[in-house]
């Protein structure tokens, strides 16, 4: 029994394919005259998918959502994860600080393995271990995340392995020895909540549900027909496209085509942080400094000339998660219903709803995953810690040997004690990317006021000029220092502005003062 059980565990381990992902049922409330979502209802799977989306870097995002048509606007962040695909390799510290800004990882990315539905292509974790097997026994025992890194040993680090919690649980769910938590992933366990259109999540029960109903359709409730949904990927890579807009469930569920208007909103940073043109002597050399060509009777930026340390700061907007972006954006900069649902999760009480504090604080402030953070970054983003790994290897009845992966000592040395002959259990440190940030200096880059960046050129510069139509008198040059206000205000500007530099550092922030 133990044989069959153990052949059936290894080949799980060594198996890649995809497991198949059921649909998510909703039950819907429908205005028929106005062919209109009037809310939702569904159980924690719907839920945990929906509030998924805080978690999601912005590089993700954009690499998801432009795949899947129509387009939408979401500021300039395209043109920059762009920007990332049109430069050369040698144009960053390594090949894997592009991979990191083109496939940034999720910082719960543990969590979201376990949704319903998952709409992340880039998402499922992968660990690679020396080409050595020495090497990760009783040499440097390096884990990396990615395929191309190079060992201490200066040997490739592209053998995959296995985590055992992802694959042996999927065999056995309820076995003790792998005590693994699939039920729920931020929400608890049999939990039932009602959406309204604009992602306003609440606790399903008849007080909500009258609050909604009579705010949106009065008195007359004859419009109001009871719906069933079935969404799959596609409906939740719709929904996470649409929650950019007004209203988002009836975009997805009702087929209806406001794409036009998606991305469109003015951009206001009224009572939001002021960015000062002028810094004390004294905090300059802290600041990065950027040039700016701008044009005084057009009161915009026609580009920026800057350093790698500011393109740094540009290419990490891709790798911050969206829940962090509405954070820091006030009540008067408007995206769409994103800050509904932030603001959803934020009062909901964590004890009664959600599985603990620890995933509230996920959602609501959450942070880089590991390995992203960089030096000297701005905008100051905390990083999550990588856990510990443990490594051995496992001898089957032919003689080969298999590698162990665990973030568990005490699990890993219980599964060799009882399925494999003895082996030694090795601690494994994660091969980190460079800390000197993603671009590859000394360098110079130009940067449009869209976010399209090149590495400078007068030739790209005077063709930037040319199309501003104005006499070189008009031109002027000024030099800004970014520090953590500017940053934030770049970050913010990246998601909702087409003109990131302009309303960054020359609109007034307080516009009513």
């Amino acid at each position: 029994m133990i044989n069959v059980l153990t052949n059936r565990i290894t080949e799980i381990l060594l198996s890649m394919d995809k497991k198949e992902t059921s649909a998510i049922s909703l039950r819907a409330w429908v205005d028929k005259e106005k062919k209109k979502i009037v809310f939702v209802e569904s159980d924690e799977d719907f839920i945990d998918v929906l509030f998924s989306f805080l978690t999601m870097p912005m590089g993700t995002i954009i690499r998801l959502i432009r795949k899947h048509p129509p387009s939408v606007g979401l500021g300039c962040l395209k043109n920059l994860y762009e920007s990332v695909e049109n430069l050369g390799v040698q144009q960053f510290q390594t090949a894997v600080c592009k991979n990191m800004l083109l496939y940034p990882r999720n910082g719960s990315a543990a969590q979201c393995e376990k949704l319903k539905l998952k709409i992340d292509d880039g998402q499922t974790l992968k660990y690679f271990l020396c080409c050595n097997k020495l090497c990760t026994l009783s040499g440097y025992k390096l884990l990396s995340p990615y395929s191309d890194a190079i060992c201490d040993c200066q040997e490739h680090i592209n053998r995959e392995v296995h985590l055992l919690e992802t694959k042996v649980a999927e065999l056995l769910p309820s076995c003790t020895l792998y005590d693994y938590d699939y039920n729920g992933v931020f929400v608890r366990e049999q939990t039932r909540f009602i959406i309204s259109d604009e992602l306003q999540v609440l606790p399903s029960c008849t007080e909500s549900r009258l609050s909604l109903l009579s705010k949106l359709v009065g008195s007359d409730w004859s419009t109001i027909e009871e719906c069933n949904f079935a969404i799959g990927v596609d409906e939740v890579l719709t929904l996470l496209k649409f929650a950019l807009s007004e209203t988002p469930l009836t975009e997805t569920l009702l087929k209806n085509s406001l794409a036009n208007e998606l991305g469109k909103e003015d951009f206001h940073q009224g009572g939001y942080v002021k960015s000062r043109m002028e810094e004390p002597a004294s905090n300059v050399n802290k600041k990065i400094h950027v040039k700016l060509i701008t044009s005084k009777s057009r009161k915009m930026v026609c580009y920026a000339e800057a350093g790698e340390d500011f393109v740094d700061l540009l290419f990490s907007f891709l790798t911050v998660p969206l829940g962090h972006v509405v954070k820091e954006m006030h009540s008067s900069i408007s995206k769409g219903c994103i800050n509904h649902l932030y603001n959803s999760v934020h009062k909901l009480d964590a004890e009664k709803y959600l599985k603990s504090n620890e995933h509230k604080a996920m959602l609501v402030n959450p942070k880089l995953a590991p390995g992203f953070s960089y030096e000297n970054n701005p905008l100051g983003i905390k990083e999550d810690i990588h856990p510990p790994y443990y490594y051995a290897q496992k001898k089957n009845e032919f003689g080969d040997w298999h590698d162990l992966l665990s973030y568990d000592k005490a699990r890993l040395s219980s599964w060799i004690q009882c399925y494999s002959q003895g082996s030694t259990i090795s601690t494994l440190t994660v091969k980190e990317t460079t800390r000197r940030g993603f671009a590859k200096g000394p360098a110079m880059f130009t940067i449009t006021d869209k976010l399209i960046i090149t590495p400078i050129s007068s030739i790209s510069c005077l063709s930037l000029l040319s199309k501003l139509d104005k006499p070189v008198a008009d031109i002027e040059e000024r030099v800004v220092h970014v520090g953590c206000e500017e940053a934030l205000r770049l970050m913010v500007a990246s998601f909702v502005s087409e003109s990131v530099l302009t309303d960054a550092f020359l609109r007034d922030p307080n516009p009513e003062h």
